[in-house]
């Protein structure tokens, strides 16, 4: 298993990433509000308001998405149709995909093939 974290830079495509993961396959995600490191040092750290400027055109916050995934196959989905939904990850600002090993969990729910 691995968890799945996608940190969305623009939270207009929230709704087209989800159907994204579920065409893919993944069926369950935690969504949070966050925060770049950035935004939050420009903005709240006056040490640092000069980088404003900088800052122009990048959104101040954004969505991350948590998902526990069984399967490589269904990550390597997930990362094609998220980048026609978004561009393609490798464009500046559109946000980051990567992976975690997962060596352990409780309290999922078992896809209904699975039951």
């Amino acid at each position: 298993m691995k968890l799945l974290v996608f940190v969305l830079n623009n939270e207009e495509y929230l709704e087209e990433v989800l159907e994204a993961y579920v065409e893919a396959g993944i069926n369950g995600s935690t969504i949070l509000d966050s925060e770049g490191m950035g935004r939050f040092l420009t903005y709240e750290v006056p040490l640092f308001a000069g980088f404003k400027d900088f800052m122009k055109g990048n959104r101040p916050y954004n969505k991350t998405i948590l998902s526990v995934v069984k399967d490589d196959e269904v990550v390597r989905k997930a990362k094609l149709l998220v980048d026609e939904v978004v561009g393609g990850l490798e464009q500046p600002g559109t946000g980051i995909m990567f992976t975690l090993p997962v060596d352990w969990a409780a309290g999922l729910v078992e896809d209904e093939e699975e039951v």
